[in-house]
């Protein structure tokens, strides 16, 4: 029953800072700088390892998924796999996962470094709201970057998966591409960036959130930058389910 209580505590506390935030959109002041170095510290600060992740994601799938074409004498439609599990499922979720690990813990950290040092009840005694100059505009950088992340993963390993497809199977390049592009629609790109704003969302409060709460000293910021990263991984990996499903609906 305790469990419940204080499940139930955490979901209503979680809710209310999300609400906080989002209302601080339509009301000044909105922290325009600190917004854009929000968007710079977590957008080009992650680029090189979304760069990566995609790159070697693409050429994963393209060297898996030979065997089987193989198999079916369908090796020519290499890009036409790659390009759809990428867009549509794959680079949206990794690239969610290496953000919540880099600017999720970042922002637990930061912020409960802020709450252990006392700088948040500064803010307050000055007459600053915590939640409209801390909060919001690291949610508005993680909804608005994590896109166009995704959109860099996707174009990476399509091109990781055109190395491998050319240079282990032999593949045709332009085939590789046209096979690749032609088989994508309109709704699996805009599947594929509909996810990375909820899962921006999902990162960048679930970090605010632990870090503002954090207690007990430097040993509490460990504790909060680790359940952020642990509570924002599992959390996008559920709203992927939902969202899946949502759009599914609505397409079919």
């Amino acid at each position: 029953m305790t469990f419940l209580y204080h499940a139930v505590y955490e979901v209503q506390e979680f809710t209310l800072l999300c609400t906080r935030a989002l209302s601080n959109l339509f009301h000044k002041p909105r922290y325009v700088q600190d917004t854009l170095r929000q968007m710079d510290i977590i957008g080009t600060g992650s680029v090189p390892i979304i760069i990566l992740t995609g790159f070697f994601t693409g050429g994963v799938l393209a060297l898996q998924s030979a065997k089987s074409l193989k198999a079916f004498g369908a090796v020519h439609l290499t890009g036409q796999l790659v390009s759809l599990s990428l867009v549509r499922e794959l680079a949206p979720v990794l690239t969610a996962l290496m953000t919540a690990g880099r600017v999720g813990s970042g922002i637990a950290s930061q912020l409960g470094s802020m709450v252990v040092t006392e700088q948040i009840d500064a803010m307050r005694a000055l007459g600053t709201d915590p939640t409209k100059k801390l909060v919001t505009p690291r949610m508005i950088a993680t909804t608005t970057m994590l896109p166009l992340l995704t959109v860099a993963a996707d174009l990476f390993g399509l091109v990781g998966g055109w190395i491998v497809s050319l240079y282990t199977l032999k593949l045709n390049t332009s085939l590789y591409w046209n096979t690749a592009l032609r088989s994508l629609t309109y709704n699996d790109a805009l599947e594929g960036l509909i996810k990375p704003v909820v899962f921006g969302f999902i990162i960048g409060m679930i970090g605010c959130y632990f870090g503002l709460r954090t207690t007990g000293g430097t040993r509490g910021v460990g504790r909060s930058t680790t359940q952020a990263v642990v509570t924002a991984s599992i959390l996008v990996i559920i709203a992927d389910f939902f969202v899946s499903k949502i759009i599914l609906e609505l397409r079919y």
